[in-house]
């Protein structure tokens, strides 16, 4: 198992523990707009540290995006696998004609 793939796992299984004992939890409790806004916070610090050209703030930020993106697709019933599925779909497409064919 890949260090994201068991961090999706560990989501997964605090989407029903207690919101006292986890943050986890505690986020999911708040709804999938508190998680949205969540990850969007930390993808803009990520934004700000790729400014800057800090790499170690960078790689410590990414790390909190990825988690931040995980809790907001387990709050809206998306999986690590569903994610993995789409990509796999579009392995081996031009960026541009998957793009295009979005419309």
């Amino acid at each position: 198992m890949t260090p994201i793939e068991a961090l999706a796992q560990t989501i997964a299984d605090r989407q029903s523990a207690d919101p006292q004992s986890s943050w986890t939890a505690r986020l999911l409790a708040q709804g999938p707009e508190k998680c949205a806004e969540k990850f969007g916070e930390e993808a803009i610090e990520a934004i700000i540290e790729a400014v800057k050209g800090d790499k170690l703030r960078l790689t410590a930020e990414a790390a909190d995006v990825l988690y931040h993106l995980l809790v907001m697709l387990a709050a809206r019933g998306v999986s690590w696998d569903d994610v993995q599925a789409e990509l796999a779909r579009r392995a081996g497409q031009s960026g541009l004609a998957e793009k295009a064919s979005r419309g």
